[in-house]
């Protein structure tokens, strides 16, 4: 899993179902490399819109920015 917060990117290897990772509003995330057995679950405190998610990098990092000052 690779996270980015618009100023950082950094990679977590979960490899191990007792792992985890919470990732608040305004991360990008990226997901590769799967295993042939590995499930990804999502939970989330809303429904799903599809109008919630930014789907490209650099209309992401100009939403940082904005928010950013």
């Amino acid at each position: 899993m690779t996270v980015d917060d618009g100023r950082e990117r950094r990679s977590v290897r979960l490899d191990s179902p007792e792992k985890g990772l919470y990732m608040g509003p305004g991360i990008w995330r990226e997901m590769s490399n799967f295993s042939p057995d590995a499930v990804l679950m999502v939970i989330a405190s809303t429904r799903y819109d599809e109008a919630d998610y930014i789907r490209d990098y650099d209309d992401f990092l100009a939403s940082v920015r904005c928010t950013q000052g």
